[in-house]
Order: C-alpha cells, then structure tokens, then sequence
C-alpha cells in the first residue's frame, strides 16, 4: 500500500511540477504578448495619424491643383466674360490679401523668360512700403537666390523632377537632374537606416505621387487667355509701362543698348524687336546688367530714349494687332478655343544657410506646370513647414490613447516606444511615440507573477497536504485494519474461553464425574458466570455494531441510578472475587433523573471488568464504586490500584478496537471496545469520560452524566 501511495505522491509532484514551469512560462508569453499588443496599438495609432494627415494632405493639394492659374496673377480676366468685349473687366487675385494661405506660402509664377509674377502686387508698378510687399519682396529675392539656380542653373531651362523639360531658351540644354540639398540627402540616408526593425515602421502619404493626381485639361476663349496672358507679361497697362521704361533702360548694359539702336537703323520686323528689347527689360529687372565704363551720359540718354521708342511703337503695333485678331474673332461664327494643359505638383527641396533648421533639411517648394499653347509657366509655392507640423501635431493629439506621448523630430528617439516615418514624398518626419509610463507593463507582469506564484503556493500546501493527509489515512487504515485483525482474533479468544470451560463444566457433569456437591455447585456457579461473561461480550459487540451504523436506540426513564448501579455491582460481586478482589460502594443521595438503566449497566459493568483485568497485579485489590453530584452532573467513578495509564495514551483508549502491548504478548482478555463504548454511552447522556490518578497510586475513571429531573 505505501509503495501505491509513494508511486500517487510522485506524479502528483511531477504533475504540480509541470504545471509551475507551463504556468510561468505562459506569463513570459504574456509579457511578451502585452508589449506586442502595446506595439499594435502604436502602430495603429500610427497608422491613423497617417491616414488622417494624408487627408488633410489630400484636401490641400487638390485645392491647390484646382486653382485656376490666373489666381497667381495680381489681375486677371474672368471666364464668363464675353469675348466680343472691347473693354475687358480685371479682377484681384483671391491670393492677393495674405501670403499665407492654409499649407502654401507665397505662390508665384515664373514665366517663360525668367520673370518672377507673385498676386501681392502688380508688375511695372512702385512697390508700396506696406508689409505685404515687404514680406513678399523678402520672399522673391529668396526665390531668385535659391530656386531659379536649381530650375535654370546657368542655362535658361527649367527642369523638375519626374517631369519633362520646360524650355526658357531653344538654344540651351536641359538639366540633368534637380538640385537638392546634400545635407537633406544625409538626414534622409540616417532615417532610413534607422527605419528598420520592429519599434520602427514607415508610413509613405502618397498625396504627391503621380498617380495621386491628374492631368487637368481646360479650355478657355483665346480672348481671355491672350489678356490675361498680357497682363501676367506685364504690358496690359501702358501708364505703367511707361514709368517703368526710363529707369529700367538706365540700368542696360551699352551692349544690350547698342543692339537696340542697331535694330532701329536697320528697322528690324517687330516681332523681333518687341522680343529683344523686352529682353532687355527683364534682364534690367532681374538685376543682371552693369554700366559699361567710360560711356558718357549723354550717350546713355539717347540710347535710352531710342530703345524706350522702338519698344513703346513695338508694343503699339502688338496691341494693333491683337485688336485685330479680336475683330476677326468677333466677325466668325465659332470662337477661337485655347487648350490649357495644368500638370500636377512636383515637389523641389532646396538647401539653404538655415536649412539645418527646417525637418525636411531645406525649403520645400510645391511646382506645377501650366502649358497654354507654346507658352510655359511654372506656378507654386513654398510648403508652410510651420503650418505642417501643427497639423501632425493635430492629428496625433486627436489619436493619443491613454499613457502615450509623441514628438516630432528629424530622428528617430533611442527611447521612444515606437517611431512612424512619415514619407512625404518630399522628405521624412519622424513621429517618436514614447510612454508616459515605461514601466506599466512591467508592473502588470510583476503583479500577475505576484498572483501566479500565490495560487501556485496555495495549491502546492493543498498538495502537500493532501498527500499527508492521503499517508495520514493510509496509516490510519493500516492501524485499523490491525486492530481489526486484533479484535477477531480477541474476539474468537474471548468466545472460545468460555463455551470451552461452559463445555468442560457440562461434559463433566453430564457423564457424572463431578461426586461432590460443592463441586457441582462451583460447576455450575462457573458456567453462568462465564454465559454472562460471554453475553457481555456479545452484548459490546453488538451495541457497537449498532452504534457505527447509527441504529443504537436508547430508552430514558426516571428512575434511581445508585440502585442500578448497586445491582451491576452485586452482579459483578462473584466475578471479582473470582479473580481475588473485592468491590467497595460509595453512594452519595441522588435525586430521581432520567436515563438509559442498558448504558449504565453497561458502563459500570466495562469499568469493572476493566479494573480486574489490569490491577491484577497490584498490591491493593480493592475497587470502589462511587457516585457523587457536581452541578448539573451525575458522577460515576471506579477507582483501581493498578499501574494507571499513561498520560499520552488516555485519549486513546477510548478509541475503538485500542489496546495496550502487542496481541501476541498481552496477557489481559478484552475485545478494545469496552472504554470505547463507555465514551459513547456518556455522549449519549451529554456527558463525558475522563481519567484521574488515583493515590498512591492507580486510575480513576469518572463518568458525568447530565442529570435530567
């Protein structure tokens, strides 16, 4: 039996063991899990960021790609105006009011011989000290410094990424490539090598990408577009031309003016003029001329004056012309239609001396291409990077959950939870989302081992316990099972003794060996005390067989228990003596009370047998019998001389089939329920049993019954 249990206690461990290490285990796949689910979460809010700045993004660029161009002009004629018009209406730029305007700053146009055209002011006129001009005279000289380098370089052509060359000169090449800021192509180099790994995920906002936009085809009155078209030129309004001329053609250069005059003496077609000297205007303006040394004052006059002539009579004969053409326009049924092809944005970054300032690593610049007919024009604007990054820090602000924060940078931050690149197309933004509390999840995972480990020590006691109590058990069933053991073969000793001398006693006198009569008399006096002797026997064994099965039944009546008592002594008298001792009584005066007259013969009877059996050796063979009242108890007490009981044994002789020594070296009779029923008998009077020393020497054991009136 012990080795089942020790084979049950081993994998019971093993099991409990197995359990600890899948458990622990599974909160290491939790850890893991969380910090994964927290890694979704960024990445979604990521992604939400993204989705919502593309948007925004979307919106703003299909705006700007929607614009008619002629808002980049500071006047201009609008489409429902009728052809056949002499006097065409002239309207203000919708851009003119502010430089800013949402995500542009400062559109302009560029036209086809270098010329910068902006909605903030009209071109030929005086620049008014107004803020305005001044912001946008600020901005131009920027544009003339760090973005027609990268469009014409030192040739006259224009070239954006992506898209096909924009001639400002037949006769000179296009560029390669756009230029683009070294320093920019490092911090884009240095992202991109950091954009790896889990906690690193790019996000490209495809709003710039050609297949993002389209193409726009539109269809305007040749009419308008050729006024507009003068007006962009800058000769809509002669007045202001005029005042323009003297001071522009002061600043020539004598070889421009000389070229001049070489074309009035040779009266060269106008076109050709009207070509040269506004040429030479442009130049003027753009700054690019100087004096030539040594030409006196008075030559520069009259160059002046015949270069002012033959442009102003140049001109004349243009407005002419177009008047004419309008006429014709004007006589034919069907109008002349001019087809505009306006190309999507194109993105430019340009370096300049504070480009380090700037995340994108430079001046992002947002060109389209407007073709109208043989005419080119770039129009655009500068990105509001300012403006930008308030709109990210919007949309992240709108998607931020619980415990989380963010910054924006060119870098990625060692320390943040997780960094979205934002792909612009024209650059990367790095958005850092960082926790607010690092160590939350860690926290979590402490307290859920904290839980785990508990449950586990709580589990592991119950084990260990059940186990010892499973072994408690087992050993428990073992003892039992020998005190069984023990009380059959009792038993069968205790029913052979008597029916053996019964038998004896009756051969004897049946066969008529016995002659004297005290012998027949002793005979006979032998054989009833062991028929009583085997009754009480019987009688234990079956009031406990009676008593486990719980079909013990007690009668209680009122009646006088010393006299019980007395006749269970008297009865016991010749037994007693038999075995050489003598009973004394000691009754104190009780009260009529209620109880079982069975159970109290039953336990004087057990408590006498009792003292006989093992006071056998003792000097003093007296037994007393006494009863005595304390409270609301009935005391019964039998008191022996005997060599007592151990104290770490009183408790268990009251145990059923308990016994003293060995059954094979025990020299007293007895079964092991004799006490053991006189426990249950007092219970069943709500009472107790106890052992007391008896003096010198010896034990007493005291019955209370509870006395009931």
């Amino acid at each position: 039996m012990y080795k089942r249990i020790i084979i049950v206690s081993v994998i019971i461990l093993a099991a409990l063991c197995g359990l600890t290490w899948l458990g622990y285990h599974s909160i290491q796949i939790q850890a893991r899990g969380m910090k994964g689910a927290r890694l979704g979460e960024f990445a979604e809010v990521a992604e939400q960021i993204k989705q919502d700045v593309k948007r925004k993004l979307d919106e703003f660029i299909q705006t700007e790609q929607n614009r008619p161009y002629t808002d980049y002009q500071y006047y201009y004629v609008p489409e429902n105006v009728a052809a056949a018009q002499q006097q065409m209406p002239l309207l203000r730029s919708p851009l003119g009011d502010s430089i800013n305007n949402e995500l542009a700053y400062g559109n302009f146009q560029i036209e086809p011989d270098g010329r910068i055209v902006t909605p903030y002011y009209e071109p030929g006129q005086v620049v008014q000290d107004s803020k305005l001009s001044q912001q946008a005279q600020v901005y131009l000289s920027n544009i003339e410094k760090n973005l027609l380098p990268v469009l014409n370089g030192s040739t006259g052509v224009f070239k954006l990424p992506s898209r096909d060359s924009f001639v400002l000169d037949s006769s000179t090449e296009p560029l390669a490539s756009p230029v683009i800021d070294t320093d920019k192509k490092e911090v884009a180099k240095k992202i991109s090598a950091k954009g790896k790994g889990a906690r690193t995920r790019e996000y490209r906002i495809q709003s710039l990408e050609k297949d993002s936009q389209k193409e726009q085809i539109i269809t305007q009155k040749r009419a308008i577009v050729t006024e507009n078209v003068m007006h962009s030129a800058g000769v809509g309004g002669q007045q202001a031309e005029s005042k323009m001329l003297p001071e522009a053609l002061e600043r020539q250069r004598p070889e421009q003016t000389d070229r001049l005059l070489q074309m009035a003496e040779e009266e060269l077609p106008k076109d050709r003029r009207l070509k040269v000297a506004q040429e030479v205007l442009e130049e003027q303006k753009l700054g690019q001329s100087n004096d030539r040394p040594g030409l006196s004052q008075r030559v520069r006059t009259k160059q002046t004056q015949v270069a002012a002539d033959m442009l102003k009579a140049a001109q004349a004969e243009s407005q002419v012309e177009q008047l004419q053409v309008v006429k014709m326009d004007e006589s034919t049924e069907q109008e002349d239609i001019v087809q505009i092809r306006i190309e999507p944005f194109v993105p430019v970054v340009v370096g300049q001396a504070s480009a380090e300032q700037s995340v994108f690593g430079g001046q992002v610049f947002m060109l389209r291409h407007v073709q109208i007919e043989n005419r080119h024009l770039l129009q655009g604007f500068q990105l509001n990077e300012k403006k930008l990054l308030e709109e990210v820090k919007d949309s992240t602000q709108r998607f931020m959950r619980e415990g989380m924060d963010f910054e924006l940078s060119q870098a990625q931050n060692t320390d943040a939870a997780f960094a979205a690149i934002l792909d612009f197309g024209f650059g990367d933004l790095v958005l850092n989302l960082t926790e607010i509390d690092p160590a939350w999840i860690g926290r979590q995972i402490d307290r859920l081992r904290n839980w785990y480990f508990s449950i586990i020590g709580i589990v592991l006691l119950a084990v260990l316990l059940g186990l010892a109590s499973l072994w408690r058990n087992a050993r428990a069933q073992l003892k039992l099972a020998q005190k069984k053991d023990d009380f059959i073969s009792a038993v069968s000793h205790e029913l052979r003794t008597p029916l053996t001398s019964i038998r004896m006693y009756s051969e004897m006198l049946e066969k008529n060996w016995v002659k004297s009569q005290d012998k027949v008399t002793e005979y006979y006096r032998n054989m009833r005390q062991e028929s009583e002797r085997l009754s009480r026997l019987i009688e234990n064994v079956l009031d406990f067989s009676r008593i486990q099965k719980g079909r013990k039944k007690y009668t209680f009546s009122l009646g006088d228990i010393n006299k019980c008592i007395e006749d269970v002594v008297e009865m016991m008298r010749p037994y007693a003596a038999q075995n050489g001792f003598s009973i004394k009584t000691d009754f104190a005066r009780l009260s009529q009370t209620s109880f079982d007259s069975d159970a109290v013969t039953q336990i004087v009877v057990n408590l006498l047998d009792n003292a006989v059996k093992y006071a056998r050796q003792a000097a003093d063979k007296t037994v007393t019998v006494r009863t005595k009242t304390q409270d609301t108890l009935i005391l019964i007490e039998v008191e022996d001389h005997g060599p007592g009981i151990p104290h770490r044994q009183r408790k268990k002789v009251f145990e059923e089939f308990y016994r003293t020594g060995s059954e094979a070296t025990r020299e007293t009779n007895g079964t092991g329920l004799g006490l053991a029923l006189v426990k249950k008998f007092a219970e069943a009077h709500n009472g107790f049993v106890e052992i007391l020393n008896a003096k010198p020497m010896g034990a007493v054991f005291r019955v209370s019954l509870a006395l009931k009136g």
